[in-house]
């Protein structure tokens, strides 16, 4: 986005990419189709030390901006959730459209071997050297190393003097301690809706618990927020009072199975994989109320202390980066190093699942890009 908003304005821009090909992680987005932007996109969907930095590339680059460029190629796209839209067909259309756009020239397999700045940057590559004036790093984070993402960025940030937020994965799988895992193994591919939160963020969407800890939209999105010393709490039965419902069913004299009342809510395997303890095969008017209240605080406030995540290679982004106090909010360009700009996923700006993370791509990169 960087390259063709410079090149659109007549800059001469060469673009060098590592990958045999541009764009991979663009390709595996969103199943293959691109979850290329969520038209609710706002600062408050993103994580950074300074809240306030993405407002304005944000508000100069928008989910519209992106929107009119697809429709501008006849890509055809649907809004699947919350603002998320997906290409109907593949993501390989948004990649094509972005290159068709580009006016400059497009370097492949193009290692980078050292960078160095006298009068102008100067890039030794595989494919050469070059120089210019002003040197953007759009290398992205840690996430997904199989795609080819590596440390170039924090390397170029160091190597410059730059400060660098811790970075950790993000968006990604928790894993459970041994203890958990086998206590909750026989879960393993249930699903369901759910509401995961530490402190005051909470995320409604599904849960999903794996052969070694918890995933699904509601886990990913709250793991950016996890660090060691942070317990996750779920509430496995959103929307429910239902300590109050199965003590009122109690009331009224129901002779079902405690566990039994529990599928109205939650399917059979996750019930019966859930409760071990014989209490809840008796008659629900034979639980006590402290019963009850034990059986909806297990399911509705249930506190979990992850053993860690997935790692980088299963984290759709990397939390942190280069620090914000380091970049021009309105240019991307360092306050230290005139003509050196980091964009994307580099920089300590991380989005939730849903889009978000390709919008600050796009207005990021569309922020620099103007500037040059």
């Amino acid at each position: 986005m960087c390259a063709i908003t410079a090149s659109q304005r007549g800059q001469r821009v060469v673009l060098l990419e590592h990958n045999s090909e541009a764009g991979r992680k663009i390709l595996i987005s969103g199943g293959g189709r691109c979850n290329f932007t969520n038209t609710g996109t706002r600062a408050e969907n993103f994580l950074s030390a300074n809240p306030h930095f993405a407002k304005s590339a944000l508000a100069r680059f928008t989910p519209l901006d992106f929107i009119a460029l697809v429709e501008k190629h006849k890509i055809a796209y649907h809004d699947k959730k919350l603002g998320q839209l997906f290409c109907d067909q593949s993501a390989s259309q948004i990649v094509a459209m972005l290159l068709g756009e580009f006016k400059g020239q497009l370097i492949l397999n193009c290692k980078i071997a050292a960078i160095r700045r006298t009068t102008e940057f100067i890039v030794e590559s595989s494919q050469g050297e070059f120089s210019a004036p002003c040197l953007i790093v759009a290398t992205g984070g840690l996430s997904i190393p199989k795609m080819g993402a590596t440390g170039l960025a924090y390397e170029l940030a160091r190597q410059f003097g730059l400060k660098i937020v811790e970075t950790r994965p993000g968006l990604v799988p928790l894993t459970f301690h041994e203890q958990d895992r086998k206590k909750f193994q026989d879960l393993a591919g249930v699903s369901t809706e759910a509401i995961a939160s530490i402190g005051g963020r909470a995320f409604p969407e599904k849960l999903l618990f794996t052969h070694r800890g918890l995933s699904g939209p509601a886990v990913l999105q709250i793991s950016s927020y996890w660090q060691r010393s942070n317990t996750v709490r779920f509430n496995l039965i959103p929307g429910v009072l239902l300590e109050q419902e199965l003590l009122d069913r109690k009331q009224h004299g129901d002779q079902v199975e405690t566990k039994t009342a529990i599928t109205k809510y939650l399917s059979q395997r996750f019930v019966d994989a859930w409760f071990t303890d014989p209490i809840v095969s008796r008659p629900l008017i034979q639980a006590s109320q402290k019963e009850l209240r034990s059986i909806a605080t297990g399911l509705q406030d249930w506190w979990v202390d992850p053993a860690g995540t997935e790692g980088y290679e299963k984290a759709e982004v990397t939390v942190g980066g280069i620090s914000t106090d380091e970049l021009s909010s309105k240019t991307m360009q360092s306050k230290k190093m005139p003509g050196l700009f980091f964009i994307g996923e580099a920089v300590d700006v991380t989005g939730h699942l849903g889009g978000y993370n390709f919008q600050w791509a796009w207005a990021s990169g569309h922020a620099a890009g103007t500037f040059l």
